[in-house]
This record gives C-alpha cells, structure tokens and sequence, in this order.
C-alpha cells in the first residue's frame, strides 16, 4: 500500500516545487465601517454623485472590497507574460450574511409593498482579467503589449473617489513605447452605453468602441511634466437598432474627447490641472461626472462640453497636508430644450498629524448644478458637506493605510429645485452622521 502512494507524493510534490518558480502578487482595496444618522441609517443622498461632489471622507455607507492576484507565469530571453486577476465587491453592510441571494426588503417610511422590492444584500463583479507581455515588439522592447479586461491608466481625485480619466474595460493595447522624452500608448476598449430610460423614451444597450492614444511623461521644467491624449468614441449600433423607429439608433453619433494634465511637485506633494473638452456623448461625460468609460450616446446631434480641474496633495510644514478639488463642467446642447447644463465642486480635506500614527482630519465640500433651458429658465441644486475625524493610521503619510476613523458629518441643502429634499424619506433638508470606518490598500 504504502508504495502505492508513492507516485502521488512524488506527483505533489513536483506540482509544488513548479508552482515556487511563480511568486503570487497579492493586492487589494477595501472600505467598511457602521454608521447612523439623525433619521436611521446614515444618509449621502445629498445627490447623484454626491460624495464626488463634496468630498467621499464620513459620507460613504457602504462596504466595497477589492482582491487582486496577479503573476509572472513565463520569463525568458528579456521576454514575459504576466496573467493580472481582480474581482470585486459591494454590500450596504446591513447585516451578517451578505450574498447574492436576493431577500424581500423594504424602504421608506410608508410601510406598503409598493416600498419593498427582492434585492441582493451583495454584488460581485470581475474588473480585471488580463494578459501583459513585455520584450516581444522588435521596435519597442520597453512596451508593453496587453489584452483582456484591465483597468487602463486610470487618473482620479482619492478624496472625492472621482475618476476623471479613465476608460477601463475589455479591450486590448500597446503601452510605454518610448517616442523621444516621453511615452506613447494605443488602446482599444469596449465602453458600451447600457440601456437609458429618462422617463420619456427607452433605449437598450448600444455598442461603443473607445479608442485612445496618449502621450505621457513630457518633461516642461522642474518637477513638471504634461500628458495629453486623445479618445474615440465610436459608435456601433446592430442592423436591427439602425431599422428601429428610434432615432437615437439611427443618428448615434461618434465623439471625440481631448485631455491635457500638467503635474506639478510641490514641497514633495503635487498639483495637477486638467483641461478636457468633448463633442457629441462625451458632453454628458463632462456634465454628469462621467469618466469616459461611459459615452452618452443619447446627446442631442452636436453636443459638446468640456471640463476644468485642479487637484493635488500639499504638504504644509511637518505637521500639516491638505488634498484638495476643484471642478468645473459644462454640457451644451445635450437634449431637446437644454441650453446648458453646469457643475461646480469644491472640496478640501487639511489634516494635522499629531504622532506618527493619530491624526484629526476635516473635510469640507460644496456643489452647484444648474440646468439652464432654451427657454431661459433655470434649476439647481446645490449643498455642502463638514465632516470631522480622528484618525489612526500606519504612518503619518496622508497616503498612510491601513486607517481607522471616528467621524461626524453635517449634509445640507442650499437649493433643490430638481432634487427635491434629499434627507429623513425626503422630509427634510439636512443630516448628521456618526460612525467608523477603516480603509486599507496593498
């Protein structure tokens, strides 16, 4: 018997002694806490988008995790491959056992069935799926050349959880070839627009392919550089959407979005301005904060729009950091009686660092939207956010994680003419909210 076994443990031990040859890369993100507010559980409906807005620290209820797995699998002559994995994520925290399973669950104040629907207490998703090999172009050695489900070159504000920049998706690619002092990349990405309904028509999903060409890593002077790119949207209805009696299918339009970002080191922190503009779905891009991974193909023919910020991290003195936002978009011409759709954000985050490891950070932010018609009239929608924390982290770095955080923040109303009361079952213009959060990247 016992010889028997020795085949299957020279086999296992074989298996094990390969796999050693390919290290795991482990990484991931998480956030999740408990909260309340004066009015139940806590409350961010300030509105959509709204912790981009005003600033996501004290106004996130929710859990979301990130796991990523990823790992050289072939190595020789200067030529590899690695394999990247992720999956993610999100829950609203309610309870013990999270899963996909739907339960009956029901919302508002009202207590009837038309409050209660089956939801998921948990999502999951696949973001990242991906193959990367680098040393097999003759022409660029350094680049690399990728294809599958990725997350591609993303730029974002951490404060407000704003992503900008950003057309991740399935698609395929070459980036960093070396093209005098700076880098060149192509992509090529699915973006498809899912299926709309604004309340007057229904439009079901529509193929969109985004191709992107950037330009990154162009020295201006001392601790400056630039990065430019150029993204295309082209749209791809069926045979069957073209015959339809919807126009949108018959007149979806390509759009092109252009974007400039000078980096500027600051005092060992940065600064960054972004200048973007964009025609046709890409106006909806810049009005709704949308960061090109969606493309509003629904716009109105000859939309167009562009968008203003300026972000950065700042060291002030040994004891103090700020992160800040500032945001400015423009929609024109985007439906049937809109003139002009506007968003404005300010948000700033200082934090003093007591020790190494306790800090109390404040957050600020403030929001207007305004819709202004053909007609000359107008809506909007503003209001500001004040959250204060203590903060225990694993370093004085304003980047420090693992954190944990008390906090308690105050969400008001200035005007809601299109939201209406966004607080205690839309009875009221403000909240409080108390709780605790941890956050943690590696």
């Amino acid at each position: 018997m016992k010889a028997k076994w020795l085949p299957i443990a020279a086999a296992v031990t074989a298996a094990l002694a390969s796999q050693a040859a390919f290290a795991v890369d482990f990484h991931g993100y998480f956030r999740s806490g408990v909260g309340v507010s004066t009015d139940g559980s806590m409350q961010t409906g300030l509105s959509a988008n709204a912790k981009q807005k005003v600033g996501r620290l004290g106004n996130e209820a929710d859990t979301y995790g990130e796991i990523q797995l990823g790992s050289e699998v072939f190595n020789k002559d200067g030529k590899t491959f690695y394999v990247d994995s992720m999956v993610a994520m999100t829950s609203n925290g309610s309870n013990d056992w999270e899963s996909t399973e739907s339960r009956f669950q029901c919302t508002g104040a009202n207590g009837t069935i038309s409050d209660c629907e089956n939801k998921e207490d948990a999502t999951f998703a696949l973001r990242q799926f991906n193959v990367q090999a680098k040393g097999l172009l003759g022409f660029a050695p350094e680049a690399t050349l990728w294809a599958g489900k990725r997350y591609y070159q993303r730029h974002d504000i951490h404060i407000s959880d704003f992503y900008y920049w950003n057309i991740s998706g399935a698609g395929a690619g070459i980036e960093g070839i070396q093209a005098g002092p700076g880098k060149l990349s192509f992509a090529w990405v699915r973006n498809d627009r899912s299926g709309t309904d604004d309340g007057w028509s229904f439009n079901d999903e529509l193929n969109v392919n985004t191709l992107d060409l950037r330009y990154a890593g162009i020295p201006l002077w001392q601790d400056g550089s630039l990065e430019v790119g150029v993204d295309y949207a082209i749209a791809n209805p069926s045979d069957a959407q073209k015959d339809s009696s919807n126009a949108l299918y018959k007149n979806a339009k390509d759009g092109v979005m252009l974007t400039a970002e000078l980096t500027q080191g600051i005092f060992g922190g940065f600064n960054k301005t972004v200048l973007q503009y964009g025609t046709e779905g890409y106006s909806k891009t810049f009005a709704f904060w949308g960061d090109g991974s969606w493309y509003g193909a629904e716009a109105k023919d000859g939309a167009d729009g562009f968008r203003i910020i300026n972000h950065g991290v700042i060291p002030m003195g040994n004891a103090w950091e700020m992160g800040h936002q500032l945001v400015y978009g423009v929609g024109n011409d985007m439906w049937d009686g809109n003139d002009k759709w506007e968003t404005m954000s300010v948000v700033a985050r200082p934090m003093y660092k007591w020790d190494d490891f306790n800090k109390t950070v404040f957050e600020g932010g403030y929001f207007k939207d305004k819709n202004k018609s053909t007609n000359g009239s107008s809506l909007e929608d503003s209001g500001y956010k004040l959250t204060l924390a203590q903060a225990w982290s694993a370093g004085s770095s304003f980047w420090a994680r693992p954190e944990i955080r008390v906090f308690a923040s105050y969400l008001a109303q200035d005007k809601q003419d299109m939201k209406g009361n966004a607080f205690n079952n839309g009875t009221a213009d403000d909240t409080w909210n108390f709780g605790v959060q941890a956050e943690a990247w590696w």
